[in-house]
């Protein structure tokens, strides 16, 4: 049986590549209906979107005898934040200078501080040292993000300032981050996936997957993928290693995602059109076609 983490953590994928654009909001009644096709019964997808519900991250309304369950202002902007983290829809170059955020927080606010511990890795932040974090892009609005959630403005500094050595900045990155352990996760995820995409985009040519099929290895491919977003800080290609890695696995990503997209979103809709308004369809979604979403909490 699923554990009620692995379904929530499956929930935030359909969420970030499929609802977010049907107005953030589903029939729960539907959202069992596609958790079915993972495994997830409907006991652990109750318990799962309830404790999304009490996290933050979705809210619960009635609508008749129906519930629905929409994404908060948070979990919206996580989603948002992920997709343009991954897709890179717009390319920053890096400006040279280092964001350092720093916190001193009381014991008996430790469960805050563990938390946001988990909110700056996932931001991309490395530990330079005890209670210092760094990350070379601009992370302004997601540090704003947090003070705010975490109501901590009177324990934290933070600076935008550059690196004068005595080191390279490279040498600070390995400080920070094991981009070889990373590069090692995009490997094997080529490796996997490569051969996996080479097979399916055969079959869908010559019709031989159905669009149940193509739902379940599109959500896979992207429950997958969106792992990287807990690993991968998202270094300037200037600080990155000559042999990286993530632009070939991203290069494959995007091909197999595309090579699933129709026929995965035409399942999702045949579902979706029960108890829902397929009529709210974001018309972006058409022409990006590259959602993405993440919790936190993985």
């Amino acid at each position: 049986m699923e554990t009620s983490l692995n379904t929530r953590s499956m929930i935030f994928t359909l969420y970030g590549d499929y609802i977010r654009h049907y107005s953030n909001d589903i029939w729960i009644g539907s959202l069992i209906r596609l958790l079915k096709e993972f495994g997830h019964n409907e006991q652990s997808v109750r318990a799962a979107i309830s404790r999304m519900n009490k996290q933050g991250w979705v809210t619960a309304e009635r609508k008749g005898n129906k519930s629905y369950y929409q994404l908060t202002k948070q979990g919206a902007q996580r989603m948002e934040e992920a997709a343009n983290r991954i897709f890179k829809f717009q390319p920053v170059t890096w400006d040279g200078k280092w964001r350092m955020f720093t916190y001193t927080i009381p014991e008996e606010k430790r469960n805050i501080r563990d938390e946001l511990r988990k909110e700056l890795v996932w931001s991309g932040f490395g530990l330079l040292s005890n209670s210092f974090w760094i990350s070379p892009n601009q992370q302004e609005s997601q540090i704003e993000q947090m003070i705010e959630k975490y109501e901590i403005r009177e324990y934290v500094h933070f600076f935008s300032s550059e690196y004068k050595g005595p080191h390279s900045s490279k040498k600070l990155v390995d400080e920070c981050w094991d981009l070889g352990d990373i590069n090692n996760r995009y490997d094997d995820f080529i490796k996997t996936y490569s051969q996996k995409y080479v097979i399916d985009k055969h079959k869908i040519d010559k019709g031989e997957m159905t669009d149940g099929e193509c739902f379940v290895e599109r959500t896979k491919l992207v429950h997958e993928y969106r792992k990287f977003l807990f690993v991968d800080p998202g270094l300037p290609q200037k600080l990155l290693p000559s042999k990286w890695l993530g632009d070939h696995a991203a290069s494959l990503f995007s091909d197999y995602y595309k090579a699933l997209a129709q026929p995965a979103s035409r399942f999702f809709e045949d579902v979706f059109s029960e108890g829902n308004e397929i009529k709210n369809r974001d018309k972006k979604y058409d022409a990006l076609n590259h959602p993405l979403m993440v919790d936190s909490n993985q």
